[in-house]
């Protein structure tokens, strides 16, 4: 099977322009195509695990992946999928940023002799002459058009400051820019992406003549992928100082049984022939296959070694076994022995806030050494360490 067929078996294409053309040129490895990345936290996320995967399944096809950095619209904000304006950042906050994703990102990608290349987009957006953009770019767009689009027209009754608006022209000027300097022939993104994508088409054949070849593609769930990697706990981050393996692992091991094998296509290597045999398995075999897609992914992102640990440490914890080496932990601070369960739960991360963690215990949702804490005052001795679980599936050791 060719590439571009294996990303529509696997349900990664959504919506495409030029299909044909597009398909022969993904399969013939001569599309230099790029995805963009604002940096609006110092780490990569779930949310943005399909792009990069989806980076790597072309590259290793033979296509050039170029992967942009939001230097500049990240000073902007994409109103898309947004009730309210995202916080502004300083220039600096996005450049600690744009360093922690470079890092991540080489795990996914192979940057080495011009297989691939990195690119900030504040090098040419900052540097832009604002009567230049109105005159070169902006008599390029109908805001009548712009305003039929459902990115802005979900804004309209909330407030759309004209910042956000011109979200898209900076998205548009980012593809006809790569189109000029590197050759860029094809976009990739998710679908609340598609209008600015089809801006960036548009401007390339407006500026540069119907017959520049500029493609663009979308991803079937990016913006549901966006979703997919928030918890209680906030998002599930690539950075394991923020996520750690094991809770990477356990948040895989506990997606739903109807979404399993969806993400088990879309986001493992495993052969489309492995897993259509998989798609057949049902009730207790659906655990195995969750197992399956904790273990990839989490090998995917932390390595083969992280990986084992936390399939070992996830099958002793729920095998009874009582080995907790493993699992996530944290060292808090005790006064004569003991803390407050709530300052326990804040101490761990288990609750954003005493708030949230006086609900969790009034929910009986919180239990210390399989004791379960119904009273919000509860004092936890700690002599050298406990195990905390909230809800099921969720546990944490805090040390003295």
């Amino acid at each position: 099977m060719q590439i571009y067929d294996e990303l529509v078996a696997r349900g990664l294409i959504a919506q495409v322009t030029d299909e044909d053309e597009i398909r022969k040129m993904i399969n013939e490895g001569k599309a230099t195509f790029y995805i963009g990345f604002d940096p609006t936290a110092d780490s990569l996320h779930v949310g943005h695990f399909m792009a990069l995967c989806l980076m790597k399944r072309l590259q290793m096809a033979g296509n050039k992946p170029i992967a942009l950095l939001g230097g500049g619209t990240g000073m902007i904000g994409d109103p898309s999928g947004k009730s309210d304006m995202r916080k502004m950042l300083t220039k600096e906050d996005i450049e600690h940023n744009i360093a922690c994703f470079k890092k991540q990102m080489s795990r996914f990608i192979d940057f080495s002799d011009d297989k691939a290349i990195m690119v900030n987009n504040a090098d040419w957006l900052l540097d832009l002459n604002y009567v230049d953009v109105l005159r070169e770019v902006g008599a390029c767009f109908s805001v009548n058009k712009m305003l039929t689009f459902e990115c802005y027209k979900q804004r309209m009754e909330r407030g759309l400051t004209f910042l956000e608006f011109n979200y898209m022209i900076m998205q548009s000027y980012d593809f006809y820019k790569l189109f000029q300097d590197y050759g860029c022939n094809m976009q990739f993104g998710g679908d609340d992406q598609w209008a600015n994508m089809l801006g960036g088409t548009e401007l390339i054949r407006k500026k540069l003549g119907k017959d520049a070849h500029a493609m663009t593609i979308t991803l079937l769930l990016n913006s549901e992928g966006k979703k997919m990697g928030k918890t209680e706990k906030g998002a599930v981050w690539l950075d394991p100082e923020k996520t750690s393996p094991f809770e990477f692992f356990q948040y895989w091991r506990n997606v739903a049984d109807a979404d399993v094998m969806k993400c088990i296509r879309m986001l493992t290597f495993l052969p489309l022939e492995e897993i259509e045999k998989m798609d057949a398995w049902q009730g207790s075999e659906l655990n195995k296959a969750k197992e399956i897609l904790a273990y990839e992914l989490t090998k995917l992102v932390h390595g083969e070694d992280e990986a084992d640990k936390a399939l070992e440490a996830a099958k002793n914890l729920f095998g009874g076994k009582g080995n907790t080496e493993n699992m996530p932990t944290t060292k808090v601070e005790v006064v004569d022995g003991k803390i407050g369960i709530l300052d326990l739960l804040v101490a761990t991360k288990l609750a954003p806030s005493k708030r949230e963690a006086r609900n969790l215990v009034a929910g009986k949702g919180i239990a210390v050494d399989d004791v379960v804490i119904e009273d919000a005052n509860t004092q936890i001795a700690i002599e050298t360490e406990v195990i905390i679980r909230k809800g099921k599936k969720v546990f944490h050791k805090a040390t003295v």
